[in-house]
């Protein structure tokens, strides 16, 4: 690459979502389809609030949002990518943009070399890949035994050929609980939803993207998303509708809504689907259609065709088989001297911080260990 850090500066909008104030491990791990067993050590060891000090006592200064999620006071990733790279350089590390690695072996003497041509090669006797979601580190990883889970996209937004949803772009709903039937497995979260022109994003659609993540790319990506458009259930929502009717009978229907969280366009939207005349006042509603809209605000179905436009995932789910790795030190369990962390290994979390946490702490727990191994003194740099 040409660049350093390129994915921490694109990450929250350029903002830079260092991590989640989820600060107890056992919490933590929840929010990790793939490996949470296995993080859970890790995590006892280097976790959340780590991190939290760690930027903050080299001058970053952090803020927790409502939704727990952590950034820069600043709003500026440049500023998380010139502390790394500032201690980095004052640690001693040299860095080598532009460079391939072409392949890398390992000598009877446990030394590997590292081969940037055929004849060009550095030598070490500790190697650490973290190269990502990139397909190279796992070229790597295999020539030297590790077995890859296929990687497949994980983290992106959903599809659905409505033309008419499209009149609710830019609506915005919060706590939502949305539910994806995947060939007959159901998929659960709540959280904020976005409606947009090609269909559905938001963190609650990143969350069931990441935990169906497998069984979305054996469908190609063809599955069925269910909306609870209403907190209420059944019985509380029928006697709204009802005192809705009895006090607010005169009232049109386009211009009293039922629930608070319907914007004045998804309420005109779902009316449509619902096949209930918006110029209807609450008065004039009939049985079949108020359970017709009972229905609707608590199974609101959508045919998803497919993932988002613009390819824009940003975590892919599989990697290095994690049974291959020690989590005490994220050294191989196959080649002594072999590490690996973050995106690399079959690992991944929901959207809010949680893969860069995944990322840190696997960083510092193989870092450590290297530092050691090569008779370092350890600080904490």
């Amino acid at each position: 690459s040409t660049k350093l850090l390129e994915k921490v500066r694109i990450s929250g909008g350029g903002r830079c979502n260092v991590t989640n104030a989820t600060w107890i491990p056992n919490e933590l791990i929840e929010n990790y389809p793939r490996g949470k067993v296995e993080l859970l050590g890790p995590f006892s060891r280097f976790a959340s609030g780590d991190v939290f000090e760690w930027f903050e006592s080299r001058g970053v200064k952090l803020k927790i949002e409502n939704d727990q999620r952590i950034f820069p006071i600043s709003d500026s990733s440049s500023d998380i990518i010139n502390c790394l790279t500032y201690y980095a350089k004052k640690g001693g590390v040299s860095i080598k943009k532009e460079n391939y690695i072409k392949k890398i072996s390992k000598c009877s003497n446990n030394i590997f070399r590292v081969f940037e041509t055929d004849e060009n090669y550095v030598q070490t006797k500790a190697l650490l890949i973290s190269t990502g979601g990139n397909p190279s580190g796992y070229k790597l990883a295999k020539m030297l035994g590790h077995q890859i889970i296929k990687p497949v996209p994980s983290l992106f937004t959903f599809t659905c050929k409505d033309d008419k949803l499209r009149s609710c772009k830019g609506v915005s709903l919060q706590n939502i609980e949305l539910k994806l039937l995947v060939n007959k497995s159901f998929f659960t979260s709540i959280g904020d939803l976005l409606i947009t022109h090609w269909g559905f994003s938001g963190p609650a659609v990143l969350k069931l993207s990441s935990i169906a993540a497998r069984e979305l790319f054996l469908t190609k990506y063809k599955c069925q998303l269910i909306i609870k458009w209403s907190s209420l259930n059944r019985k509380e929502l029928l006697n709204k509708l009802n005192q809705l009717r009895e006090f607010n009978g005169k009232s049109y229907l386009y211009n009293l809504r039922p629930l608070p969280i319907l914007t004045k366009r998804l309420w005109l939207y779902l009316l449509n689907r619902m096949k209930i005349s918006k110029d209807k006042r609450w008065a004039e509603l009939l049985s079949s259609e108020k359970e017709r809209m009972i229905s609707l605000l608590l199974y609101d179905s959508y045919e998803i065709s497919g993932k988002g436009p613009f390819g824009e995932e940003f975590v892919t789910s599989g990697g290095v088989d994690i049974k291959e790795i020690n989590f005490k030190t994220m050294e191989s369990r196959l080649s002594s001297g072999l590490f690996f962390a973050g995106e690399v290994l079959d690992i991944d979390g929901i959207t809010g911080g949680f893969n860069f946490q995944h990322c840190w702490t696997s960083g510092w727990l193989a870092g450590m260990k290297i530092a050691q191994l090569n008779k370092t003194k350890v600080t904490n740099q």
